[in-house]
């Protein structure tokens, strides 16, 4: 490892221009003649259009043109898809309700637009757009799932009789039952995973621009995979042909899993550049990002654990109703089956598992994939049930863990996945000592004796991540291969571009995947560049979520890397007289095993360029690409502690120390690692305290602003006591396993325990507002 290479705590590159104020997001993009879009969006979860009137709008001054679903329609632009397909245990296909990109006759959730103005300014278009007069007949709304699926609610789409989207299982039903006929004790639990809105610090954003001449779209959007954008537009919605259609991500700021997706805004604004012959840009406000962007999470399940006399697990029975909202968005359908569900062994050994899900419309802004997509959702369920089983059982919840801890690998679980590699114990060996945990009774004591209520929560997760390989996901319904791409080009002068088919939203590839570079080349990480998120520049590629970057982008580029080094010691050897097999890359040159002789990077890559004094029969020129496609998903794990104290008087919560022991494999750079973390853990936390996206019966969003939906602040979160353990991934030549999602996937539980733990009562919902707590002491006081 050289001072930037793998491994070096290297200082972002990208971050200079970020923390000055010269980033180039979407809405700094100018074009010459360019018009803005400012969308009319229903006020109503239900409702029939009877009519819509747009020449007072059309009237107004800088007024472009109104343009309506109706017209969007009639030039058979095509319905938002959802891309990976589910079957219910009976065999019959997900029921995809029609997704227009604006709706022509029905709307079905507060925020779906109908219209769009489109005006010489932004301010002109939003004041146009309250001259256009909508007549609705408002229908009845449905908001939440037990509604949803009640008899003789409200129907949202034909297609889906009872509002149910699928019916799925996943499992051996029939082992499971046999597990828990001969349990001794069986341990239950219901709960919630509350809804959540992710609020990216850039909102969304568009720019498309239609060229006559060239019958050419270039479409600006604030995408986390410009590729399948492109895809998608092209394929399936008939914006425009796949080779007349450029899509550039350039910087974005955050994603989330929340800018994964097509959202009919970037579809309106390429329709509406042609038909107007101008540049059409949109930039969302943070009121539309509350109604329009894809929520997170939203379930409610009930689990069951068998357990024999010796406290081993021999069964998990899980039901789930997932919430999508009302439409299916393009990876919804796999968030509560394939990321979820076959994720409920966790680390323990389970021999038999056994979960349905069923999947739900109902009058409310879509769900899709929110940071960890599906495997929080079994982290909390789980963990907190293991916890419940530990104080149920009156035993020692660490002891439990261990007990029932997968300890030989592979190890395949009963609901798909097999585990390659971990060491579960090591990790919660390093937390445990981190916490101090021989030393909580006393604390716990100390506490009491002041009148606050101490308590400590764990949380050991695993997660699959670098979703992966292609052909397993196509086998379980996914509409895309999950591999990626990488062209390693060395240019004349020895300065290296690597282009990819990831894309960085804050993860900072521009520095690890830099980092790889010059540790391979032994050269500065200044003389690497990283070329991203431009269609008409890379070849295609899958985008970055589910912590896919590291573990599948970077592999890629060490298969491009490897073809450019064999082809750049084949000139190297021609170049000295020595044998190939002799040549080794050294400090930025290339030796020759036991001699002195050598030739720097630059003057190999003069000579390949050049041409003059080549090997016979080698073209010219020094770049190459490769498609990389994993053999088996990764498996970060970790185990968290959470030590907080409650006031009885409020029912506040307050943070005594919250450590995270994780392993992530290998660390290409342990800072921006630990960043990760770092944010993770406050989203977990912030689902767990904080955040909560509520409806009211009639369908509209209650806590549409930040007035109303408390994001995590500084003071609201601990300092974090972060380290790792490792255990390399056998699946990837650098032995990832990925980082993003994991503080996001393990926090929520350990926290919610460490306060039910505190309170004494496991009868607490997230948020745990001070409320709540409070409310569920005086609950405990009066059953005792």
């Amino acid at each position: 490892m050289g001072i930037e290479g793998i491994g070096a705590r290297v200082v972002r590159k990208e971050d200079r221009r970020f923390i000055t104020g010269k980033g180039r997001y979407v809405d700094d993009v100018k074009i010459t003649g360019m018009a803005h879009a400012h969308f009319v969006r229903s006020p109503h979860a239900h409702a029939k259009i009877k009519s819509i009137d747009v020449e007072a709008a059309k009237a107004m001054p800088g007024v472009v043109d109104v343009l309506t679903g109706q017209q969007i329609v009639d030039d058979k632009i095509g319905n938002l898809i959802c891309g990976w397909a589910i079957h219910s245990k009976d065999g019959s296909a997900m029921k995809m309700g029609a997704w227009p990109a604006m709706a022509p006759e029905t709307v079905r959730f507060v925020g779906q637009a109908v219209a769009v103005v489109i005006a010489e300014s932004k301010n002109l278009a939003r004041d146009a757009a309250e001259a256009v007069v909508v007549d609705y007949e408002e229908l009845p709304a449905v908001a939440d799932i037990k509604s949803a699926i009640a008899a003789g609610a409200p129907q949202l789409h034909p297609e889906a009789p009872g509002n149910v989207v699928y019916d799925w299982e996943i499992g051996d039903q029939k082992a499971v039952n046999e597990a828990f006929a001969k349990a001794k004790n069986v341990v239950s639990l219901e709960l919630t995973n509350n809804r959540l809105v992710p609020n990216a610090m850039e909102p969304r954003a568009a720019l498309a621009d239609y060229n006559a001449a060239e019958e050419h779209f270039t479409l600006y959007t604030t995408s986390q995979n410009p590729h399948v954008a492109r895809l998608v537009l092209s394929a399936f919605y008939n914006v425009a042909p796949e080779h007349k259609l450029r899509v550039i991500a350039p910087d974005v700021g955050g994603g989330f899993g929340s800018k994964i997706f097509i959202y009919p805004e970037e579809m309106v604004a390429l329709w509406a550049s042609k038909r107007t012959g101008r540049p059409v840009k949109w930039t969302g406000d943070r009121s539309e990002a509350f109604v329009t962007d894809a929520h997170g999470r939203d379930h409610v399940s009930k689990a069951e654990m068998a357990f024999d006399a010796d406290n081993k697990m021999l069964g998990l029975r899980v039901t789930t109703h997932a919430n999508f909202g009302a439409y299916m968005s393009l990876f919804s359908s796999s968030v509560p089956t394939y990321l979820y569900a076959t994720l409920l062994s966790g680390q323990y050994n389970i021999p038999a598992i056994y979960a349905e899900v069923m999947g739900v419309y109902t009058n409310t802004t879509p769900v899709d994939a929110y940071r960890g997509a599906g495997r929080p959702e079994a982290c909390y369920l789980l963990e907190r049930l293991v916890e419940t089983a530990a104080r149920e059982l009156k035993v020692d919840p660490v002891e439990l863990r261990r007990k029932n801890f997968i300890t030989q690998f592979p190890h395949q679980t009963p609901v798909i996945m097999a585990y390659d590699t971990g060491d579960f114990n090591a990790s919660l060996d390093a937390a445990l000592k981190a916490i101090d945990y021989a030393s909580f009774p006393a604390r716990k004591a100390e506490a009491k004796s002041k009148g606050k209520l101490r308590g400590l929560g764990f949380s050991c997760y695993i997660e699959a991540c670098g979703i992966a390989p292609s052909k397993a996901v196509g086998s379980l319904g996914a509409g895309v291969g999950l591999w990626e791409s990488a062209e390693v080009r060395v240019n004349p002068v020895g300065t290296i571009e690597i282009l990819t088919g990831s894309h960085s939203h804050g993860q900072g590839h521009e520095t690890t995947f830099a980092q790889l570079v010059a540790d391979r080349l032994g050269i500065p990480i200044n003389q690497v560049s990283i070329v991203h998120g431009d269609t008409d520049k890379v070849q295609f590629g899958m985008g970055t979520y589910g912590s896919r970057s590291g573990a599948v982008g970077m592999s890629a580029i060490v298969k491009a890397m490897e073809k450019v080094e064999s082809k750049a010691k084949k000139i190297a050897a021609h170049q000295l007289e020595a044998s190939e097999n002799d040549i080794v890359i050294e400090n930025g040159e290339f030796k020759v095993t036991g001699t002195d002789k050598s030739i720097a990077l630059p003057m190999v890559a003069l000579a390949a360029y050049t041409a003059h004094n080549l090997p016979d029969g080698m073209e010219p020129g020094l770049k190459e690409s490769a498609f990389y496609d994993p053999t088996n998903f990764t498996f970060p794990a970790g185990s968290y502690v959470c030590e907080v104290e409650v006031d009885r008087g409020t029912g506040k919560t307050s943070f005594v120390n919250f450590v995270a022991v994780d392993d992530f494999g290998r660390l290409i750079n342990p800072m921006i690692v630990e960043g990760q973390v770092h944010g993770g853990l406050v989203q977990g936390i912030g689902q767990a305290l904080l955040e909560h996206a509520i409806y009211d019966e009639s369908g509209q969003l209650v806590t549409a602003s930040f007035m109303d939906y408390a994001m995590p602040r500084a003071e609201d979160v601990p300092m974090f006591n972060v380290s790792h353990t490792t255990t390399l991934c056998p699946g990837n030549p650098l032995g990832i396993k990925g980082c993003g999602e994991a503080g996001a996937i393990g926090a929520s539980a350990a926290v919610i325990n460490a306060i039910t733990d505190a309170i004494g009562t496991n009868r607490l919902e997230m948020p745990a507002t001070p409320d709540r707590v409070w409310h569920a002491m005086q609950l405990q006081q009066a059953a005792e």
